[in-house]
């Protein structure tokens, strides 16, 4: 199969990419909604009947923000299902902690899911579930991707903000990396590891993203690591944007990790700015 068609930005202020950065007290569905109200109506990106496809981080069975919040989680599909729109949650873990519906009991997400009455997906569980997709990128000519993913009509991501020992940090553009299929997943790690993640977006792009950095690890990574409370929650449309904003409050805690000072140098960003996924430096705009 071609990649999803390139939808337009809906975040947009005076024809730039938005991130929005909220400081979150204790009504987490409060900053939430501030965090999205701050660029615009939900309604903007997602609409009556839309099937959306709600791409948590439940790499491994670890703590938030080593995994998503389900307090987050479920704020988010609350506002979703608000809009009279479709919601599947769906995810892939990471190899040592696959079977993915193992994950989903012990962190909750499969009660978490019967209770909102939304599908809850583990790619991996279906066979037939998997769809090669041609992106002719400089490191990856296919990537295979779960069906029920390419399916859904918009796409919503939920990254924590956190550093990563291998690919330097964890946000939204590693956050894709959960669609690709397990056997493809590792082949990722003999080389080129971040480009990698980076193209993996050329098969789609998020219609909203939005970070729960309420906490961040800022070292080591992505299950464990050196815990801080930075408070915020951001959104947007740009996934490149995003990651950098991340990453800029991450080097504020000045911790031993691999992020560069400037990081519009880390790889991960470098390809995806190359390949047309976000915003520029200077090109996008920080609302707070």
């Amino acid at each position: 199969m071609e990649p999803k068609p390139r939808r337009s930005n809906p975040w947009l202020k005076d024809n730039q990419p938005i991130v929005a950065k909220v400081k979150a007290e204790e009504d987490i569905r409060l900053a939430i909604g501030q965090a999205i109200e701050s660029m615009g109506d939900l309604r903007q990106a997602i609409g009556r009947g839309d099937r959306v496809l709600v791409k948590p981080n439940f790499n491994s069975p670890d703590p938030f923000p080593a995994a998503t919040d389900l307090t987050f989680l479920q704020v988010v599909i609350e506002l979703i299902l608000e809009t009279g729109a479709k919601v599947t949650i769906g995810e892939s873990s990471g190899g040592v902690w696959r079977p993915t519906r193992k994950v989903f009991n012990q962190l909750g997400v499969s009660e978490l899911a019967r209770r909102l009455g939304v599908e809850l997906i583990a790619f991996k569980d279906k066979p037939n579930n998997w769809v090669q997709i041609r992106i002719n990128g400089d490191y990856l000519s296919k990537v295979v991707m779960p069906c029920s993913a390419d399916e859904a009509d918009k796409m919503v991501y939920l990254p924590c903000m956190k550093t990563h020992n291998l690919g330097a940090f964890s946000g939204t553009i590693k956050l894709a990396f959960g669609f690709v299929a397990p056997g493809q997943r590792r082949s990722f790690h003999f080389g080129h590891l971040q480009e990698k993640l980076a193209e993996v977006s050329l098969c789609w792009q998020p219609d909203l993203i939005v970070m729960d950095g309420r906490k961040a690890l800022v070292s080591s990574g992505p299950a464990k690591g050196q815990l801080v409370e930075t408070g915020l929650v951001l959104a947007s449309g740009d996934l490149i944007a995003i990651d950098v904003e991340a990453m800029k409050v991450i080097l504020d805690y000045r911790a031993s990790n691999k992020i560069p000072d400037n990081p519009w140098e880390l790889p991960q960003i470098a390809t995806a700015l190359k390949h047309g996924l976000g915003a520029g430096e200077g090109k996008y705009i920080v609302v707070d």
